[in-house]
């Protein structure tokens, strides 16, 4: 997850299209998913949860 969220950032700064920078997410949030099934508990179910209520508020579709 770390490494995406750099991905992320390095992406932003670059400049790159939102349909880029949207997958980058999409991807994060699926990455956190996976972390959060298997090791996150429920610190991890509510970071997801957070991350899904910050994309979704930005009116991405995820």
């Amino acid at each position: 997850m770390l490494e995406r969220l750099e991905r992320i950032e390095a992406l932003d700064r670059a400049g790159a299209d939102r349909p880029t920078l949207l997958a980058e997410l999409r991807g994060l949030l699926v990455d956190a998913e996976a972390w959060s099934k298997a090791e996150g508990g429920d610190a991890g179910q509510r970071a997801v949860d957070n991350l899904r209520s910050a994309l979704a508020r930005d009116m991405i579709a995820v």
